[in-house]
């Protein structure tokens, strides 16, 4: 069984980073990619970034890039987001994904992620 396991997050002035890191466990876990969701309150779930396992294809999000990093994955199966000049509107759960395909046709897509998780809080004071 696979389990995405986060940390970090929690509350800093906008302007600040913060760092949140995922650890993916289960002998299994073979995931040809990880990525970061989000969502605000009353707000849709927002693709924030995604890395392919080997690190050559990272996808960002227009309004986290040049802020956020995402990093990681290959054989430690841990990803990492890298969070500065945090804004107000960053404010929300952040979610670690995986896929369960070899294939990601939009990495973008929610519905193209299996594991999910368990969230982490990210709040940014103005």
């Amino acid at each position: 069984q696979v389990r995405l396991v986060q940390s970090g997050g929690g509350l800093v002035q906008a302007g600040g980073s913060l760092r949140l890191s995922c650890a993916a466990s289960g002998r299994t876990f073979n995931s040809v990619a990880m990525a970061w969701f989000r969502q605000a309150p009353g707000k849709a779930r927002e693709a924030v970034a995604a890395i392919s396992r080997s690190g050559t294809d990272i996808y960002y999000s227009d309004s986290v890039k040049g802020r956020f990093t995402i990093s990681g994955v290959n054989a430690k199966n841990t990803v990492y987001l890298q969070m500065n000049s945090l804004k107000p509107e960053d404010t929300g759960v952040y979610y670690c994904v995986a896929p369960k395909s070899d294939f990601v046709s939009s990495w973008s897509a929610a519905s193209e992620y299996d594991y999910w998780g368990q969230g982490t809080q990210v709040t940014v004071s103005s």
